[in-house]
């Protein structure tokens, strides 16, 4: 814990100094350096990104002051900002370069209005364009392999508890969450939308089935859109697990020693999650220079660091640690190693899994819970 908070002292004062600098020598390419001064000239990049304040922090501290480019960032859940920027096409607005976030508002909801650009035209640098550098080569969420790009995958079983209220000795498996001891005490992220809390829900529903998730609402639970609330709430002891959230949301309370801890891994096992850690550019970015040096950074060495340690997620890149996830219940996958073929089984953000599983999932959550 201590080295932890030593790399993220480290990252908030060292990164923009140009502490880490493996893309240096290869910034200096002709071609790369028009690019960067076009950027300059367009003034800024507009991102969406995950509601992390640790991120956003990072980010902000890091990205201009390396190139000399403004950031706005707008920090968002997938489903409250992915019908903004629809409206906003189809009235002619260009507004937004680029969205990261999680797959299933992004398939659902982006994907089909035809409002977004092919990703890997903007891969500029050697070491983002390589294969070679990333767990599993380029992997993409959409069929097409075009336009969600997906740069981190890793296992995490997204359940955890206030162990003053449950230890997590008494975790075993999905059918402990049943205790009559945790009536009124799970709360839960709300599984009838996009986001991580369908993630679980839709994930118990393929494992267990319908029957089991009646038992589980039959524990009263607390659902609601807001994580914070419920990581807040979990932190204080009003209740003892919460399911649909992780790291990113519990970050500020394990940073202010507060009893929040991952439950083991179910005895049912994991599926494999890309998280927020996905990448899609909108068509026609108002800023599209400033979108090419953005996007290379973010997947280069220097953004996959940031953004797997302000989100705690396993990044792909082979070059970046993520075996420090391991002490928050997080398994970044070029770390169990699982095989390609092992992945795309376990997988839940693929487009044909959207459909598949988690839309199977939330239409459950909805008869259960209501609309």
């Amino acid at each position: 814990m201590k080295l932890f908070f030593l790399c993220m002292m480290i990252l908030g004062s060292g990164f923009g100094s140009g502490l880490v600098l493996a893309q240096t020598s290869q910034d200096r390419s002709t071609d790369w350096d028009k690019i960067v001064q076009a950027g300059k000239k367009e003034g800024k990049v507009v991102a969406s990104i995950p509601p992390s304040a640790e991120l956003r922090k990072l980010m902000e501290l890091t990205f201009p002051k390396r190139y000399g480019i403004g950031v706005e960032f707008v920090p968002a859940r997938g489903g409250t900002i992915i019908r903004r920027m629809v409206d906003e096409s189809k009235a002619g607005v260009q507004y937004f370069d680029v969205h990261i976030g999680g797959t299933e508002s992004i398939i659902t909801g982006l994907l089909p209005e035809n409002v977004l650009e092919p990703v890997e035209p903007y891969f500029v640098l050697p070491e983002v364009r390589d294969p070679k550098q990333w767990w599993g080569g380029h992997i993409w969420a959409d069929n097409a392999k075009r336009f969600l790009y997906a740069f981190v995958a890793y296992q995490t079983v997204s359940l955890w508890s206030n162990s003053n209220e449950y230890k997590p000795a008494e975790f075993r498996g999905f059918d402990d969450l049943l205790n009559p001891k945790l009536q009124g005490k799970i709360g839960i992220s709300d599984p009838r939308t996009p986001g991580s809390g369908s993630s679980m829900w839709s994930y118990m529903n393929y494992i267990k089935g319908e029957e089991y998730l009646k038992r589980l609402v039959a524990q009263r639970l607390f659902v609601t859109r807001d994580l914070r609330l419920l990581a807040d709430n979990l932190a204080k002891g009003k209740i003892a697990v919460t399911s649909g959230i992780g790291y990113s949301e519990f970050l500020p309370f394990i940073k202010a020693g507060l009893s929040v801890t991952p439950l083991p891994v179910p005895k049912e096992g994991l599926y494999v999650s890309g998280g927020y850690g996905h990448l899609t550019i909108l068509k026609n970015p108002p800023h599209p220079n400033a979108t090419k040096v953005f996007v290379n950074w973010l997947l280069g060495r220097d953004g996959q660091e940031i953004f797997t340690r302000g989100m705690g997620v396993g990044s792909r890149r082979l070059d970046i640690d993520t075996k420090w996830l391991k002490e928050f219940g997080i398994i970044a996958s070029k770390d169990v190693p699982l095989t390609m073929e092992q992945f795309h089984k376990l997988e839940n953000q693929s487009e044909e899994k959207i459909y598949k599983v988690r839309e199977p999932g939330a239409a459950v959550a909805r008869k259960l819970l209501g609309e």
